[in-house]
């Protein structure tokens, strides 16, 4: 694939890769290389024009049905005049009604462990519960594909080793595939089944690395584990040569 912004630049230059149902795929690689404009391809929001993105065995030519972006500004994607449930409901508006959505928005927010906050506002929540929200509005339409930039990059350490087992629980228990951006090597091995680095400019995958860990993870016997040592110096290591 091959993707291009206005003008002759070329963001990112023979990107080819596969993702299978139920994967976890995490994407790094230094500022500048093409790491968001790669998640906004594929989730139809950026045109590959040298290229082809398919979902399903079909070509992606606009946002396809059952693929969702979480961003990683949690504060703006919310609208602070709603209620939780209320924002949880917004992707289901015109799709079903009121009481489905309802029941939608509530499951959505017990998934996230938030199913007691449903009539409060944005305003009363933390960063982090803030984030569970627009995770939560994202799970309400049920997608196949979650695509995630940076997701807990803003959120402080304690919030985002909570967030990052809820986001494994919550794939566990729904099967959901997710491709996420990240510039944390620690998050993007603990979350992961494969690691592609991105590097150069334009931008390409230097590095697949397959995270063979064991599931369920767990934030200290597995960040301690040789295994899981072994891929951050790998990952870490390559990264430093690659730039």
């Amino acid at each position: 694939m091959e993707v291009r912004l206005a003008g002759p630049t070329t963001v990112l230059h023979g990107v080819s890769f596969d993702v299978h149902e139920g994967d976890v795929v995490g994407l790094v690689g230094r500022s500048g290389v093409g790491k968001s404009t790669l998640l906004r391809a594929l989730g139809g929001l950026v045109d590959a024009h040298d290229g082809c993105v398919t979902f399903g065995n079909r070509a992606v030519s606009r946002p396809p049905d059952g693929v969702v972006m979480v961003f990683q500004d949690y504060e703006n994607a919310l609208l602070p005049w709603r209620t939780v449930g209320h924002n949880v409901q917004l992707g289901l508006e015109g799709r079903l009604p009121r009481t489905l959505r309802r029941t939608a928005a509530a499951r959505a927010l017990e998934l996230v462990g938030l199913g007691d906050r449903y009539d409060d506002y944005p305003w009363q929540m933390s960063g982090g519960m803030a984030q569970r929200v627009q995770i939560a509005r994202a799970l309400a339409v049920e997608p196949a594909v979650l695509l995630m930039d940076e997701p807990f990059g803003a959120l402080d350490a304690i919030t985002k080793a909570t967030l990052q087992d809820m986001l494994l629980d919550v794939q566990r228990a729904l099967g959901t595939t997710i491709l996420f951006v990240t510039h944390d090597l620690d998050e993007a091995i603990y979350l992961s089944d494969r690691v592609f680095v991105l590097s150069g400019k334009p931008g390409a995958i230097t590095l697949a690395l397959d995270v063979a860990l064991p599931r369920a993870r767990d934030q200290v016997t597995t960040r301690e584990s040789p295994a899981y040592l072994g891929l951050r110096r790998a990952l870490a290591e390559h990264l430093r040569v690659a730039g």
